[in-house]
């Protein structure tokens, strides 16, 4: 794939994960001013760290349109280092996510005393802070940078020591730790099926409503969704990545950085739209936006028509009071 081609691939990819992730954003800040779930502020993270992941992708989709040029050494690592610390935020903010939900299914009668507005904002506050350092690393310690380098990429400006020690060290660990927290909710899960089916069969329920397994289920298929997406985008990248570094001429870095880095990239675009279709108060919050969006729009070309004077009435704004309406 030419340049030119991988550019245009890029700045499409770009402009849809920050329209994809502005939204739900948007719908997830109306959710919480409505509801006050502080869980919410993670998937919002989520949200966030991918649409910085779209920002940083847009300087890469410049290069590979504009002419050749070379740029000084800590301008290609600097670049390169923003791309690596927000596409390893969203990384981390999908095992928050899933962390979040295996708590709210593991101890759903202390959830809410567990995760508090103070823990929620101290976490995610280490993320970015663990984000920076990974994606930083090599600005910090420049025996993880290559010297010469013919372009800004990845594989050009980092040394293949970082790739095994951050690959390593931890996406692997944390795709264990993914797998880890939905087997543990599908068996909490299962155990909540199997009492209730105890139950029911003894003839206690009487009228009282059993524990909902619904939303276990429900939390348990949006991880399993997560997890399945986040290893079939980035897997592939990682695997081959640390292959190339034992063996070279295996994955050249070219098939690496222009079909499964754009893989990966992809994931950042999976997010959203898994949560805007899983999530039926995301979809409603959606819906009321582009309700509002709409009359808003209809009501301008409505008052653009008329002739200007005391009759017109003043444009609505879009805000979350009214998308609750």
């Amino acid at each position: 794939m030419e340049s030119p081609a991988v550019g245009a691939v890029l700045a499409v990819l770009a402009s849809l994960i920050i329209t994809a992730n502005a939204l739900v954003a948007i719908a997830l800040l109306c959710l919480i001013q409505k509801t006050g779930s502080k869980g919410l502020y993670f998937v919002l993270n989520l949200a966030v760290a991918d649409a910085v992941v779209g920002f940083t992708v847009t300087g890469l989709a410049v290069d590979k349109l504009s002419q050749p040029f070379h740029p000084p050494q800590i301008f290609c690592v600097l670049r390169m280092a923003f791309v690596t610390c927000s596409s390893a935020a969203s990384i981390l903010s999908l095992l928050l996510v899933a962390w979040d939900r295996h708590l709210a299914v593991r101890k759903p009668f202390h959830y809410f005393q567990l995760v508090t507005g103070l823990r929620v904002g101290v976490r995610l506050v280490g993320l970015w802070l663990v984000a920076a350092a990974i994606g930083f690393l090599p600005v910090l310690n420049p025996a993880f940078q290559i010297p010469t380098q013919e372009k800004c990429s990845f594989f050009g400006v980092f040394h293949p020591a970082y790739t095994l020690t951050v690959f390593c060290a931890g996406f692997f660990p944390a795709l264990l730790l993914f797998i880890y927290l939905y087997c543990d909710m599908l068996k909490i899960a299962s155990v909540h099926v199997q009492q209730i089916r105890e139950v029911e069969q003894a003839g206690l329920a009487g009228g009282c409503p059993p524990p909902c397994p619904a939303t276990d289920m429900k939390a348990m298929r949006t991880v399993a969704a997560l997890i399945g997406c986040f290893s079939m985008s980035w897997l592939p990248f990682f695997v081959a990545s640390v292959v190339q570094t034992a063996c070279p001429a295996c994955f050249p870095h070219k098939v690496i950085e222009d079909y499964l880095w754009l893989l990966g990239l992809g994931n950042s675009l999976l997010n959203p739209l898994l949560y805007a279709y899983r999530q039926k108060d995301v979809r409603t919050q959606l819906a009321r936006l582009a309700a509002a969006v709409k009359r808003m729009v209809l009501l301008h070309l409505r008052n653009g028509r008329r002739l200007p004077g005391a009759g017109a009435k003043p444009l609505p704004t879009v805000s979350c009071l009214r998308l609750q309406d």
